[in-house]
């Protein structure tokens, strides 16, 4: 017996109110969600899969039309076609072709109101001109795996950091590519559980010119430094836990501390940035403050001997002598960095608001939400966590031989 078919109204169509699917017959269906939006579907088998074809909202398309689109798909399916690949392969041949080199020379300059100055547009354009130029004529939303790493194999562990950042800024390409409906699928430029499969991990010696020390070793550094009882050791630990520069912290003064809200507010006029930065605080940074305020002499956290100046940059370097770990105290933000990108699961946005740099209007946007805050307060709580590790050895035991 054959199934019935045109089996709503349009006045029952026009009424229908409750969440649910409600047959048409012939695999048409009125689909309303739990938020009220009406719209049709056509569900169909196609091989030994269900799939379901929108045919548009109810305010768009109106039961004939949609028994109209209905009919024209079951057609298809007579006839061996896919009614949702037919339609994909319709759109494509009507749509321009945009390639990787076409979509990034639209995609920088906007992305440059971000940055912090013309050297990082100008490099963000020069490698991907010079190392990602194979990718620049091809589709975009043909780029895959091999694709991606046409262009790094060459470069991966002779020019290591402008590898990784070239590799960053395909990944960053190829989302807002997806974001603008022009690719489907996976990242084939993601590290994290896909390149890290793939390529061999880069040596992290130093970012720029910071000498930096591996973040598997941070846990026994912290254990070592907070056996001194200098303030300059304090200051460097706040430092570590908190992911600033060294000026910020030197520089940080009682009143812009929240203890209630557990928040370091660091104002513009001491930013790279030159915009206010929140910084969540976790408890072992709340105890360093609570120790310093034991010895409080003026507005000043970690002053100098004079109440009205603050530690030198220079307490850093010779702590740091004196311990004899060859590092900068601004290399410990790449320990953090490179532990966030190789040890956690943390979206990269999160970290580089994490570290106050400036990322675009994603960052942007997080911030006046408010959601940025609560999400870094997470991931500093997990970076505290992590230096907490035993340290079973002292950096000096962990060091290879010269």
């Amino acid at each position: 017996m054959a199934r019935a078919v045109n089996k709503l109204n349009a006045r029952g169509v026009a009424t229908i109110s409750q969440p649910g699917r409600y047959s048409d017959g012939g695999g048409l269906y009125l689909q309303v969600d739990p938020g009220g939006a009406r719209r049709w579907l056509f569900i169909y088998r196609s091989g030994s899969k269900q799939r379901e074809m929108g045919l548009g909202s109810i305010g768009a398309v109106s039961l004939a039309d949609a028994r109209r689109k209905r009919d024209e798909a079951r057609k298809q399916l007579a006839d061996g076609l896919d009614p949702i690949d037919t339609r994909r392969k319709a759109a494509a041949e009507v749509a321009p072709v945009v390639t990787f080199g076409a979509f990034a020379d639209q995609l920088v300059p906007e992305l440059a109101k971000g940055f912090r100055n013309d050297k990082h547009i100008a490099q963000w354009s020069s490698t991907l001109k010079t190392y990602a130029a194979p990718l620049r004529s091809k589709p975009i939303s043909e780029i895959g795996t091999e694709e991606v790493l046409q262009v790094l194999r060459p470069i991966w562990t002779e020019k290591s950091e402008t590898a990784s950042r070239l590799r960053g800024r395909i990944e960053r390409i190829l989302d807002a590519a997806r974001a603008k409906g022009l690719r489907t699928g996976e990242n084939p430029a993601r590290w994290r559980g896909h390149l890290d499969q793939l390529l061999a991990k880069r040596r992290r010696l130093t970012r720029g010119h910071h000498a930096a020390l591996p973040f598997e070793q941070m846990p026994s550094f912290v254990a070592e430094l907070r056996e001194r009882q200098a303030a300059a050791a304090l200051a460097l630990e706040f430092l570590i836990l908190t992911a600033a520069r060294s000026g910020e912290v030197l520089g940080a003064r009682w009143s812009e501390i929240d203890r209630h809200a557990r928040v370091w507010t660091v104002p513009p006029e001491r930013m790279k940035a030159g915009r206010p930065h929140r910084v969540p605080l976790v408890e072992r940074a709340i105890a360093i403050l609570d120790e310093m305020d034991e010895v409080r002499r003026g507005e000043l956290i970690f002053s100098s001997f004079r109440a009205d100046r603050p530690l030198s940059n220079m307490a850093f370097s010779a702590l740091l002598k004196r311990m004899k770990v060859d590092v900068t105290a601004h290399g410990f933000r790449s320990s953090f960095r490179d532990w966030v990108g190789e040890a956690t699961d943390f979206p990269r946005e999160v970290a580089e608001a994490a570290l106050a740099h400036a990322v675009g209007n994603a960052v942007e946007r997080a911030y006046r939400r408010g959601d940025a805050l609560d999400k870094r307060r997470e991931l500093m709580a997990a970076w505290a966590d992590f230096l907490e590790q035993p340290a079973e050895r002292k950096v000096a035991e962990l060091r290879q031989p010269a």
